[in-house]
């Protein structure tokens, strides 16, 4: 388990983020100042608190595209902090919030996850800005042979135009604040590619990460450095609330095993893996990963780096791309029968609440559902 604290910091997390939905889907309104939408604006913990400074659409329909919004979101009333928020820089005194989407074609992308990468560039310095010109020659982490899935980078290229001179503004209104990227799904693989460059680029190190069913993004290099860049190396704590990079998988989630392995892809470390196959965990159901690939956690259900071609996230690539006969899939599957491809799709949106729906409450089966409330040294959840 892990501490009501950092449970309730997560689940909140996981509102903002689905949320990031309502951007570019037509019909929804969208987001408007001062932070109203169709979905969760009016909870009680984000109504008040949450600013909208802007959101970005360049697109949804492909893994080039990018979407989601910048805020502010400021302190509860109170002196004390909320669930999840300690003392310090960006705990307790308000941080900026990049929320970044994921995307509606989920099938589609686990067919498109089996792509080549190319080559990681760590972008340069922008010139004339005096900022990034004043970090120019501060030595920082080097990404060394590193690569990086190639529609994971583009979507980052789409968006950090319009993010990166967001952020900066915010910095500068809020210097106090820290900086909170989250992301679900492909939105999550962007937010690592930002994250990367907000600390080993721009020297932001109040920069933290959260990521829900966050795809591979890259190399085992790339995995090294973003071990070394957010501490994450040597990372032996069981206590998720000090990791600057916080990666949320679930069980039955096909989208954090892909790409696939074959192809070089690796798992960076700073899992928080929910154990429990269904709607609603509760604090005995998440548990504190070590390393890159902790085998009690979501990779410990793939079969193994020894037979990546097979397990349930096998069976679901085979399943999409019609080819049950192909060379490439003949190693017979070992997922459990009781699993249904629609099953291990829906796995992949259910993290603490079903993301991806911008409606009032978000989707339909979580309507009726309490908030989940946690208290000290309850290890349950009760709903209200």
């Amino acid at each position: 388990g892990v501490s009501p604290a950092f449970f309730s910091s997560l689940e909140r997390l996981s509102r903002l983020v689905d949320i990031s939905y309502c951007v570019g889907t037509p019909g929804t309104g969208g987001l408007s100042p001062p932070f109203s939408c169709s979905s969760r604006c009016n909870d009680g913990d984000i109504s008040g608190r949450l600013e909208l400074i802007k959101s970005w659409n360049t697109g949804f329909l492909s893994m080039e595209d990018s979407c989601g919004y910048v805020a502010f979101d400021h302190p509860p009333p109170s002196s004390s902090p909320s669930p999840g928020e300690g003392k310090g820089k960006g705990k307790g005194k308000g941080n900026i919030v990049v929320a970044f989407r994921g995307t509606y074609s989920l099938a589609n992308t686990i067919v498109d996850l089996s792509t080549v990468p190319q080559e990681y560039v760590p972008y340069p310095a922008d010139p004339g800005d005096d900022e990034r010109d004043d970090r120019r020659g501060k030595k920082g982490p080097k990404c060394k042979n590193c690569t990086v899935h190639m529609g994971f980078m583009a979507s980052w290229k789409a968006a950090r135009e319009v993010v990166l001179p967001m952020v900066e503004k915010a910095r500068r209104k809020h210097p106090d604040y820290g900086v909170q990227l989250v992301g679900h799904s492909l939105g999550g693989a962007v937010a690592m590619l930002a994250g990367l460059e907000m600390r080993a680029g721009l020297g932001w190190a109040e920069t933290k990460v959260t990521t829900f069913g966050e795809p591979m993004v890259g190399n085992k290099g790339l995995v090294e450095f973003v071990d070394e860049v957010f501490g994450l190396r040597d990372d032996n704590t069981t206590n998720g609330e000090e990791r600057e990079y916080r990666r949320v998988t679930h069980r039955g989630d096909p989208v954090p095993l892909l790409p696939l392995r074959e192809w070089g892809f690796r798992s960076h470390a700073g899992e928080v893996f929910i154990t429990k196959g269904d709607l609603p965990p509760s604090i005995k159901d998440l548990r504190v990963c070590e390393g890159d690939r902790d085998r009690g956690c979501l990779n410990g259900e793939d079969g193994g780096e020894e037979d990546e071609k097979g397990g349930w996230f096998g069976e679901i690539v085979r399943e999409l791309r019609g080819q049950e006969d192909d060379e490439l899939w003949e190693r017979e599957a070992g997922w459990p029968t009781r699993f249904k491809l629609w099953q291990l799709l829906f796995a992949h949106r259910d993290y603490f609440w079903r993301l991806g729906l911008c409606v009032p409450g978000g989707d339909p089966i979580d309507w009726g559902r309490g908030r989940y409330n946690v208290s000290e040294g309850d290890d349950e959840m009760r709903d209200l």
